[in-house]
């Protein structure tokens, strides 16, 4: 496949490429270009000149929203093609990606309708001689850099909301998984989006991801991925003042207290824990559990997690997939093996799971953490369920708040009063109670601390490429500043 830059397929200037290989069975399942410096320069100078002489800010709402309606149809269209591409360079269950499939079309509706109805503000009580405007402008040229974990999900978190808004966009898939966003690039030129609205480069964080970071001519840095590149963004984008957006790390406590209902508590905290393969800034891997019914829950959660299968991704049974990496495997074993050695009990599963040519983990359940422990405070980004109990409501805050992240964590209660309270001191983005992992497309998404800056999803999620402009209109005669200056 080739990358997209002002409306054209073309392979990167160098005539360099990069294979991927699938981590369910080591075959290579894709040859890629790899971008340099002078491609992300290409694909900055074509949406710059998109966004400063091209309609597409400029465009009526409703023929905006109609391009972003049709995208969503032609994912919808196109949804076994793209899922078979996620599952075979993420590694994730086949079942998992064609229901991404969905949610993904969902956002990109979603954005049709708040493109039309995005708007500013008027203020007619400023005095008999001034009314005035607050007008919301596309923010200009955004870089936008996507992980690997949901490949087609997070570009729907953020391009259709950076369209919506009227902007122009460079977009970098991770090097794992870059399929998916250029068959989404194929969508939008079938949809009828201008060439240079958006341009997708593939390619390493270096130099393609950071050029697009250090780049004059980007107005925005849009970033999901670990709060240690998040950092490096931060860093970037101090140089000439961009905004920046970013959807970073999370360590989410599951809290459980007596009264709950265990039954639908242990099948979310499964879920939670262990979907996706645990590759999730959302993995529930911490499981608060209030000690009265600690034995109780953990044997519940123990034994669901005994029957989920961890197998081929392209088997439509299995509920685990591959491991993206090597390298990730590895760091999944080693947060085990060092918590084991720490003194706590490993309940369930430790290690990787055969196979000829695939990367595979079990899931674990880790019990006996202490909360200071590496395993409790660290994301791991896989299948690992650290079980800590807690004796009092204000114990489980303290536990759950203690990490550097916030991005969510869900209380399970039957009383109601005690939730709304947990709700207003957890230090996180979302909270969800009696549930977990729910997202509509309407509700604001993003973290408190490490976890991240800005919002995605929601009305704040467009407002978040947007700036405001205020534009006054004066009648009648002006009294000169000296005599203004008198009274």
């Amino acid at each position: 496949m080739k990358m997209l830059i002002g409306g054209k397929w073309v392979d990167a200037a160098g005539g360099q490429t990069f294979s991927r290989s699938s981590p369910g069975n080591g075959m290579e399942v894709g040859i890629y270009p790899e971008a340099g410096a002078e491609d992300v320069d290409r694909a900055v100078a074509a949406a710059r000149s998109a966004f400063e002489t091209g309609e597409w800010p400029y465009m009526a709402a409703e023929d905006r929203a109609r391009i972003l309606t049709s995208t969503a149809e032609l994912i919808r269209k196109n949804a076994d093609r793209i899922a078979l591409i996620e599952t075979l360079e993420s590694g994730k269950v086949i079942s998992q990606a064609r229901a991404e499939m969905d949610w993904s079309a969902n956002l990109w509706d979603y954005c049709a309708g708040v493109a039309r109805t995005l708007h500013g503000d008027s203020h007619n009580n400023l005095g008999p001689n001034l009314i005035a405007n607050v007008m919301r402008e596309p923010i200009g040229v955004v870089s936008i850099i996507t992980p690997w974990n949901f490949p087609l999900l997070i570009i729907s978190q953020k391009l259709p909301f950076a369209l919506a808004a009227g902007c122009t966009a460079i977009v970098k898939p991770s090097e794992f998984t870059p399929g998916t966003t250029l068959i989404l690039g194929e969508l939008l030129m079938e949809a009828g989006l201008p060439d240079g609205v958006v341009n997708i480069v593939t390619g390493h964080g270096r130099p393609a991801g950071q050029r697009m970071l250090d780049h004059p001519g980007v107005d925005m840095i849009s970033f999901t991925g670990s709060t240690a590149v998040g950092k490096i963004a931060v860093q970037s984008s101090a140089q000439q003042l961009k905004k920046v957006s970013l959807e970073l790390g999370g360590k989410n406590a599951q809290i459980v207290f007596a009264d709950a209902n265990l039954e639908e508590a242990a099948d979310a905290i499964i879920e939670g824990a262990f979907k996706n393969a645990g590759e999730s800034c959302n993995c529930g891997a911490r499981l608060l559990v209030e000690r009265s019914i600690h034995d109780e829950l953990v044997q519940r959660v123990s034994k669901r997690a005994q029957s989920v299968k961890v197998g081929d991704p392209l088997d439509p049974e299995a509920q685990i997939g591959a491991i993206i990496s090597p390298a990730q495997l590895d760091k999944i074993v080693g947060f085990v093996s060092r918590a084991r050695e720490g003194g706590a009990g490993v309940l369930l599963g430790e290690g990787r799971a055969p196979s000829d040519a695939g990367l595979y983990v079990y899931p674990s359940i880790l019990t006996g953490v202490d909360p200071q422990m590496e395993v409790a405070n660290s994301e791991i980004f896989g299948p690992v369920l650290s079980v800590i109990p807690f004796d009092t409501p204000a114990e489980a805050v303290a536990i759950a708040n203690q990490t550097d992240f916030g991005l969510s964590a869900a209380v399970w209660t039957s009383d109601y009063e005690r939730a709304v309270a947990m709700t207003r001191r957890l230090q996180a983005g979302t909270v969800w109670v009696n549930t977990y992992s729910s997202g509509p497309a309407e509700l604001p998404f993003g973290g408190y601390k490490q976890s991240g800056i800005g919002r995605e999803n929601g009305r704040a999620g467009v407002e978040e490429f947007t700036e405001l402009k205020t534009v006054q209109f004066h009648f009648g005669g002006r009294q000169a500043w000296w005599v203004r200056g008198q009274r």
